[in-house]
């Protein structure tokens, strides 16, 4: 008899706010990827979103599967608190609950730790067996080699943000206050060229994102997918690291192949704040000439701003939107520092007594600041982050910033002013009970 399983990619309510109200929030590609490891022969599979989908609790359910995300936490325990109280099984899995298992088993009935794809399979087999243990540990480096493409067929309404594929895993990296290196081993990793291809090519839309944390982690790889990649007409978007970007043949091979732009983490436009955080691979000094470079190419810079290092003071907004505006940086993603759960700003806020609060929905980037900052109040960091925000997304720098670009016009309007339109309503959260 098949056993019926939920997959739940979560999102809490005030992030769900915040997001819906932006353009270009492509699908999390986990609970996508991981259905494709069900045997549907065992198990019949319902793919929920909180993004666009409201979460079935009146459903019968064998076994409920959540990702836990720092932010979404706190979420994730009610949901499963629910369902547990109707007899359902409860599995976690994803970053939180692989930085904090000790943690988060206290919610759930089952615990998948590290990256799944041995873990996953052994797990669902000895559940529909009922012989399934407490935890499940990923004990070796997975290879990515003859993974399944994900099960996008599953994701309702979201007809042209379903592209989302990964060609790589890991970061070369280490960044002070990321977590991928707590999540994942410690290895760069690469998917065989054809399979990404196939992948790439079971995306019925023309648009995609590459789901990598660093696409030119290995520079000579990259290349080669690209050559492989102009051949299927398609457009999409890439993270890379900026320094990386000096290399033309690079930039040529990802025009070439459908880049319109590429996320890239400058993260501050202060050396001192880079090197603070572990990323002096940034040189400020260079911004200005590799972003000159990739317009050239006709790419596009989605650029990473973080507010809240310690060596910023309270200037940092209007210095870092005043570079924005003469770098003409197409659009930005902007967070409040956040210190996530093991990494070595999260240790180093603990020890200094810096953490606010223990309550994982202020650890979003976005709503609310965690921590004390060194150089101004909580509030102070949250108004100046939301002050660069409106001022970044106003029509004056929408416009001065797309005139020193001339890159992409009419997306980046579009996307421009979808984040404008995202601002309203957002307010200081972190009084609230």
């Amino acid at each position: 008899m098949k056993k019926n399983i939920l997959m739940i990619t979560p999102e809490n309510k005030e992030i769900n706010r915040y997001r819906k109200k932006q353009v270009n929030n492509f699908i999390q590609i986990t609970m996508p990827y991981l259905a494709a490891f069900i045997d549907e022969s065992k198990y019949n599979i319902l793919l929920i979103d909180e993004y666009n989908q409201r979460i079935p609790y009146e459903g019968h359910f064998d076994l409920i599967a959540i990702t836990l995300n720092t932010s979404n936490a706190s979420h994730c325990y009610e949901v499963a608190e629910k369902f547990r109280e109707k007899g359902c099984k409860v599995v976690f899995g994803g970053p939180h609950a692989t930085l904090l298992p000790d943690e988060a088993i206290n919610h759930c009935d089952y615990i998948i730790i590290g990256e799944a794809e041995d873990t996953w399979p052994q797990f669902l087999e000895e559940f529909y067996t009922n012989q399934a243990k407490q935890q499940y540990n990923c004990t070796s480096i997975p290879d990515l080699k003859g993974i399944p493409i994900p099960r996008r067929d599953l994701v309702k309404g979201r007809h042209f943000t379903k592209g989302a594929v990964f060609a790589t895993r890991g970061c070369p990296y280490h960044c002070s206050y990321c977590n991928l290196k707590q999540i994942y081993h410690d290895s760069f990793r690469t998917r065989p060229i054809d399979e990404v291809i196939e992948d790439i090519r079971s995306i019925k839309r023309k648009y995609f994102v590459f789901w990598d944390d660093n696409f030119f982690g290995n520079i000579e790889y990259a290349k080669k997918l690209m050559k492989e990649l102009a051949k299927l007409n398609k457009k999409w978007a890439a993270q890379v690291t900026l320094e990386r970007c000096q290399d033309e043949e690079l930039l040529k091979l990802a025009k070439s192949a459908g880049c319109i732009y590429f996320f890239v983490g400058l993260e501050s436009f202060s050396e001192k704040s880079l090197v603070s955080v572990n990323k002096a691979i940034n040189n400020v000094d260079n911004y200005k000439k590799i972003i000159n470079l990739v317009h050239k190419s006709g790419i596009s810079i989605q650029a990473g701003i973080i507010f809240g290092f310690d060596t910023d003071t309270k200037d940092v907004f209007k210095k870092s939107l005043d570079t924005c505006n003469y770098l003409g940086i197409d659009g930005v993603t902007v967070s409040i520092l956040t210190p996530l759960p093991k990494t070595p700003v999260y240790d180093e806020f603990k020890v200094e007594g810096r953490l606010i609060t223990f309550d994982w929905e202020y650890y979003n980037g976005k709503t609310r600041v965690a921590f004390t900052p060194k150089n101004m109040t909580a509030k102070e960091l949250f108004d100046g982050y939301m002050w660069f925000r409106r001022e970044f997304y106003s029509v004056n720098s929408i416009f001065k910033r797309l005139w020193v670009s001339k890159t992409n016009i009419v997306h980046n309007l579009i996307v421009n002013l979808g984040y404008k339109y995202s601002i309203k309503g957002t307010k200081y959260t972190n009084d609230r009970s």
